[in-house]
């Protein structure tokens, strides 16, 4: 009993410390969006400039977490996740000193990196410790990161407005001191001797490669709009609809709170609706709900902006827990191929061309035309075998 209560303990704290560590990560990757304004003004950049700014961070912080998680399942090292928080923190925010624009994308991809390697590890390990309700406890990790790229803009513009762009680097302060405290207290699940370089099994992933597919292109389409979004709708509410920065950035917070709550209340319903009704249904009912928003101005369009992300980010943690359970011999390759390499992909395609549309016709057509995507969800999953996640 004592021993089942230690474990218990054990898995607590691990789970605690990985979803802080999201948090921080997140709010650190979450910057950019309330950065673009000054950095656009600082260093005289077009919209296609900033643009290119985002897709390089989601490229560095996305697209390269397969080869992240590869390495974490091959060699269990805790630095991947560790050091994260602190390698985040320090450069993204370091980006804001740079001396000139290549600088300014050398440090954003390095930043980029830190939380690249973090995400693969951090959703693998993060629920090792406990048992029962994979996908509730996955919630409260995945959800943590949601949270902190949610609050993001609202705490940036707070320690800008009290510190200034040029000393936004001591924010990166709880970063570096949570690094610290996992280096210490973190141990790699299961790991009762030397640790083993372990073989890379792609046969398991062969195996599931339909349902996988449709997985990577469902996450695909949904981060077409949550990463572009996410980037651009300060600049757009700001130069578009005319809000003050202030405001814009407290909407967007809102916005991005409302999909934490959504994903964390996503994990919860697929464990008593089946993870494909949730998948399908969260595609079907957020393309209008935003809609509304392009179409109808004031209050009613931002209750329904804020309604749509609410639906449409319950998927996060559903779509997660479904690659583990298929293929949970690579849970941190697969992990990042959803968490990582599709929101990566999305945003490395999306954030340049949309800020090339906003450049040639308006953010409104370019954000309202992004729409399309959990429209093409919706019918893709659909293909989803009935039982899956279960």
């Amino acid at each position: 009993m004592a021993s089942s209560w230690s474990r218990l303990r054990a898995g607590a704290i691990t789970l605690t410390l990985f979803s802080l560590a999201h948090f921080l990560v997140d709010v650190y990757s979450g910057s950019l969006g309330v950065l673009q304004p000054f950095l656009v003004a600082r260093y005289g950049l077009n919209l296609s400039q900033a643009g290119l700014i985002g897709g390089l961070l989601v490229f560095s912080s996305s697209v390269t977490q397969p080869i992240y998680g590869y390495l974490s399942d091959r060699y269990r090292s805790k630095l991947f996740s560790c050091l994260g928080p602190a390698v985040a923190g320090l450069f993204i925010l370091g980006a804001t000193m740079a001396p000139g624009y290549g600088a300014l994308l050398a440090l954003m991809m390095l930043g980029g990196a830190g939380v690249s390697a973090f995400h693969p590890q951090g959703s693998s390990w993060s629920t090792s410790g406990m048992r029962g309700d994979r996908g509730g406890w996955m919630a409260v990790f995945i959800s943590a990161g949601t949270l902190g790229m949610a609050l993001s803009p609202a705490f940036f513009k707070e320690v800008i407005q009290r510190i200034g762009v040029d000393h936004l680097v001591w924010a990166a302060v709880p970063g570096v001191l949570l690094s610290v405290v996992m280096l210490v207290i973190v141990r790699a699940p299961g790991e009762t001797g030397p640790r083993k370089v372990r073989s890379f099994d792609w046969a398991a992933l062969q195996a599931v490669r339909g349902p996988m597919t449709i997985l990577y292109l469902g996450v695909f389409f949904r981060s077409a709009v949550q990463v572009t979004y996410g980037q651009f709708l300060i600049l757009y509410l700001s130069r578009e609809r005319h809000y003050s920065l202030s405001d814009a950035a407290y909407l967007v917070t809102l916005y991005l709170s409302f999909g934490a709550v959504g994903g964390f209340l996503g994990g919860h319903l697929a464990e008593r609706f089946g993870a494909k009704r949730i998948i399908v249904h969260s595609f079907l009912w957020s393309v209008p709900c935003m809609a509304v928003f392009f179409l109808v101005p004031g209050p009613v369009g931002v209750a329904s902006l804020i309604l749509g992300g609410f639906i449409l980010l319950f998927t996060i943690p559903v779509n997660v827990v479904v690659a583990q359970q298929l293929v949970p011999s690579q849970a941190a390759t697969v992990s990042a191929l959803l968490m990582g390499f599709a929101w990566g992909m999305a945003g490395m395609l999306f954030i340049p061309l949309t800020g090339w549309i906003a450049d040639h016709a308006s953010l409104h057509t370019a954000l309202f035309g992004l729409l399309v995507f959990p429209a093409l969800g919706f019918v893709l999953t659909r293909r989803l075998p009935e039982d899956i996640g279960r």
